[in-house]
């Protein structure tokens, strides 16, 4: 029950999403009176339900790497906060993000807990913030542009033109929503991933879901419900008072957000870009009202920008920059208290030592480790301990603090191949990965980069390729050893598996 009751704020979260967010796969549809707002809504509600659980993984391992929080009652108050300050948000009718709100709640915890916030991730999401809506513009000015050339030469009677807009906002609608489950799934359930709190669960007697993907089900089934109950409010804002919609240019901005959810999400294109050797776009989740309003924007301009009304553009916006902030400092204090009145355990408590092996695994991932001798010998308990010991020897770059937490993180592992034969969901182990775990049979590790190498050194299979156009392969084979962490953890704590 107490794991239900941390899972709470994610399911709250999820809702707020839904109410906020994902109703603007249809909020142009709806506001121009194509589609009835029951229908959108269940619709938008179904699919985004399965694009959660099937296509959800890629951008939860970008915001799992700004920061991992590691505790569930962490987990517990970050929602809550983020939670809060888009239903705030919402009752103001401002479409405010809620990635940006998520991200600003995950760096809060990060500075409560001392635990070194990863620039080059924080920098991938945030440029998304800025490319997408761009992105989206551009799209929409273009497409609309020549829809309304092609329409000229065909003269295409109104009744028909309204039969085909209306099937096509149906049709692009329902993959939108897929787009947007599978890209914003991290913004509702992303926190919880590392903390993860079940082990594999069977649907029905149908299916069997890992943990994580159980936690994508649940969250995708709460941003439906945010759609079904309170999604009518952000409409007015998207599809009448910024710029008045017409069903087709309704059409014409959904088909631009598909376009860009899908340049964000999907792990296929990714790989496609990466083996021809061109630059890749981050898989980052996005705010679907933000990528929404740039394309609204798009159709305003390419209708001669006379109908835009910038005070509700500057008011949103407004909101936009709020929203991180607003959230990272509610985190910030929810966390105190939580943590110094109710006793709740926000982070996980975790021990650090520089060894000489930590600082030879250092020193192979390029930092300067002279000034860590120092440190041999010693225990520091607590991130922020070790935080504040590390920068009384010298000042270190958030990107190097990454590193040093990682390799300097004690946590005892126990090889034991008996315990993959008991998963419900096996897993993916070609047969040379299996082999080499059970020749490593019994030994025990300090730190996880230690059974990483040691797999590595047992089997090539173990060895995550060199060439950028295998990233996909490397984030499944990373994947693949964060589980065996989890598993082979579990012998020595109480930790879920």
């Amino acid at each position: 029950m107490i794991e239900w009751l941390f899972i709470s704020t994610g399911l709250f979260l999820g809702w707020s999403l839904g109410a906020n967010n994902a109703v603007t796969v249809f909020g142009t549809a709806v506001s121009s009176r194509m589609i009835r707002f029951r229908t959108a809504a269940v619709i938008a509600g179904i699919f985004t339900v399965i694009g959660a659980v099937v296509s959800g993984a890629g951008t939860t391992r970008t915001l799992t790497t700004l920061g991992a929080v590691n505790a569930l009652a962490g987990c517990f108050i970050v929602a809550f906060a983020v939670g809060v300050t888009v239903t705030w948000m919402t009752s103001l009718k401002l479409p405010v993000s809620t990635s940006q709100a998520v991200v600003g709640g995950i760096v809060g915890w990060n500075l409560f807990t001392g635990s070194p916030t990863d620039t080059l991730s924080l920098s991938r999401i945030v440029s998304s913030w800025l490319v997408g809506p761009l992105l989206s513009a551009v799209f929409a000015y273009f497409t609309y542009r020549i829809v309304i050339a092609f329409l000229r030469r065909r003269e295409m009677h109104i009744l028909t033109l309204d039969a085909h807009t209306r099937t096509w906002l149906f049709a692009l609608g329902a993959l939108a929503s897929y787009l947007l489950g599978a890209n914003n799934i991290a913004n509702v359930m992303g926190m919880f991933v590392p903390a993860v709190p079940f082990g594999d669960v069977s649907v029905a007697g149908l299916m069997t879901l890992s943990g994580t993907r159980f936690l994508f089900l649940l969250g995708g089934i709460a941003i439906a419900v945010g759609i079904l109950t309170f999604g009518e409010n952000v409409m007015s804002t998207v599809g009448h008072d910024l710029f008045r919609i017409t069903p087709l240019a309704g059409l014409v901005v959904v088909f631009a957000e598909v376009l860009v959810l899908f340049l964000f999400t999907s792990e296929s294109l990714e790989s496609l870009l990466l083996q021809a050797g061109l630059p890749t776009i981050p898989l980052a989740p996005l705010s679907a009202t933000q990528v929404v309003i740039g394309a609204v924007i798009g159709v305003g301009l390419a209708k001669g920008g006379k109908g835009l009304r910038y005070h509700v553009l500057g008011r949103i916006a407004g909101g936009w920059l709020f929203a991180p902030v607003v959230a990272g400092v509610f985190c910030f204090i929810a966390l105190f208290i939580a943590q110094n009145v109710f006793q709740l355990e926000v982070v996980r408590s975790s021990s650090y030592a520089v060894s000489p092996e930590v600082r030879q695994e250092l020193s192979r991932r390029g930092i300067d480790v002279r000034t860590l001798a120092q440190l041999d010998g010693r225990k520091i308990v607590g991130s922020a301990q070790f935080r504040q010991t590390l920068q009384r020897i010298q000042p270190w770059s958030e990107k190097q603090m990454v590193h040093l937490f990682d390799c300097a993180d004690l946590d005892t592992l126990v090889v034991d191949s008996t315990i993959l034969l008991s998963q419900r969901e096996p897993l993916p182990l070609v047969p040379a990965q299996y082999q080499a775990i059970t020749r490593l049979q019994g030994s025990m590790f300090q730190h996880r980069w230690e059974l990483d190498q040691a797999l590595a050194l047992a089997d090539s299979s173990w060895r995550e390729p060199r060439e950028p156009n295998f990233r996909k392969q490397i984030a499944a084979l990373r994947q693949l050893r964060d589980r065996l962490h989890t598993l082979f953890r579990a012998q020595t704590d109480n930790r879920p598996r």
